[in-house]
């Protein structure tokens, strides 16, 4: 029987905010990413926003010149998107988020008040509320060190195949990410997880 994994066992207010993709596995949401965020911007309220092509930027937030967002991507109200920082891939910011200078966030979605300090790479990965990567963190998305690309989950003692070559990690409420740590593709990080400053989290080696 192949275990169950459940985002809101995670980010508890994914289902309420996105209620379409509340029932979908992470992988699958970070592989369509692009798609699913077209599909977010078409309810977007306009008069909030400030829509180009395919980026939409809430009124109340900053980017910075030099930083580089690539749609399609919705940056929710009160983000602040740092000088040197490139999104893309799809990207969905809840709001009060904050990423930083030289930070890279790709085909992600992340929630409320959550951060990446600076010089963080994010890959295909979802992120819950009040959640910080201090500086020089990464979630690492691709098992480049082996032929067999496929990413594999560990769902308690189960590993589960994602049927999927690049995944991030789901970083639950308010987990904490050390600087210099590194996340191993496939990671779940519970809400208050800590990873501490310079470890490595490989949960398929557990």
């Amino acid at each position: 029987m192949t275990a169950i994994l459940k985002i809101s066992d995670y980010i508890a207010a994914f289902p309420s905010l996105l209620p379409s993709l509340a029932d979908a596995l992470p992988w699958e949401l970070t592989t369509n990413a692009i798609e699913h965020v077209r599909a977010l911007q078409a309810s977007l309220p306009e008069a909030d926003y400030l829509i180009r092509g395919d980026v939409a930027v809430h009124r109340s937030s900053e980017v910075e010149a030099g930083a580089i967002v690539k749609g399609p991507a919705i940056i929710g109200p009160g983000c602040f998107v740092g000088a040197g920082s490139l999104l893309r891939g799809g990207i969905w910011l809840e709001g009060d988020c904050i990423i930083g200078q030289g930070a890279e966030l790709k085909s992600s979605f992340m929630l409320a008040g959550s951060k990446l300090a600076h010089f963080n790479f994010v890959g295909d990965s979802l992120i819950g509320r009040d959640v910080n990567l201090e500086a020089g963190s990464v979630v690492a998305n691709y098992r480049n060190e082996r032929a067999d690309k496929e990413i594999i989950v560990r769902i308690g003692k189960e590993l589960v195949r994602t049927g999927c070559n690049k995944f991030g990690a789901v970083l639950g409420d308010g987990s904490r990410v050390g600087a210099n740590a590194v996340l191993a593709p496939g990671a779940l990080l519970a809400a208050g997880g800590i990873v501490m400053r310079l470890s490595l989290l490989d949960q398929e080696r557990d």
